[in-house]
């Protein structure tokens, strides 16, 4: 676990809010005894887990690497048990395996499995939004513009973290129009498991989000041969 690894991810992600956080979190009355320290440690929870989702995307968590809890909870100014509880998590997502005794090594996650995502992403993802081209009005599709330009900003700002957000909200944006909230969580969970490591430079990223521009172009004219190229396109492996 080498230092200037954690250092990154704790500057890079506000390590302050997180423990502002958990200082609250004792005493003070309510309604239902206990109620708002839950609330709070489930709120530390979320922070923490958002944050080792962003540093592993950055490749800060490095793969191969074990991070022990007690360690990454000193770098948060939090206890070891919400990071551990986000640890175990990205252990169900597939990102980090627990080292029994130490703590959590993050995966390697090689070409082949990436190839894998992708195919499998495109499986689910291609056949739903061709049907949506052909039943979806032009009007609808232009209600996700600000979610696809929301890419392109992240894209150009160069910030990893801020995509991969960007990213997920545009294609959950685009699936949420099938109406079927399993097919939304199914697909977003493949889709983040393909954000790590991000292997795309800035130039990559760059071009994922003009394909979403020009997707939603052609979705909007209501133009299937254009959107079933494209589509097909976004989902092939770089």
């Amino acid at each position: 676990m080498g230092g200037p690894v954690e250092q990154g991810v704790w500057g890079s992600v506000g390590a302050q809010g997180v423990r502002g956080e958990h200082t609250r979190g004792g005493g003070g009355g309510g309604a239902v005894p206990g109620a708002r320290g839950v609330v709070q440690r489930a709120s530390v929870r979320g922070q923490v887990l958002d944050a080792l989702r962003a540093a592993l995307v950055a490749g800060e968590l490095e793969p191969g690497e074990v991070y022990s809890a007690p360690v990454l909870g000193e770098r948060f100014g939090v206890s070891a048990t919400p990071v551990r509880e986000a640890m175990q998590q990205l252990a169900l997502e597939g990102a980090v395996e627990v080292v029994p005794n130490r703590g959590f090594r993050v995966v390697r996650r090689g070409e082949r499995e990436l190839a894998e995502l992708a195919e499998v992403r495109a499986l689910i993802e291609v056949p739903v939004v061709l049907r949506l081209a052909r039943s979806v009005p032009g009007e609808r599709w232009a209600e996700l513009r600000p979610l696809a330009e929301a890419t392109v900003r992240a894209a150009g700002a160069g910030c990893r973290a801020t995509y991969v957000e960007a990213d997920r909200a545009f294609h959950r944006g685009v699936l949420g129009l099938a109406g079927n909230a399993e097919l939304v969580r199914i697909a977003e969970d493949l889709h983040r498991r393909a954000q790590w490591p991000l292997v795309r430079d800035v130039a990559g990223l760059v071009a994922d989000a003009a394909e979403h521009v020009a997707l939603l172009d052609a979705l909007i004219d209501r133009d299937v041969d254009v959107a079933r190229s494209l589509v097909r396109e976004h989902f092939r492996v770089r």
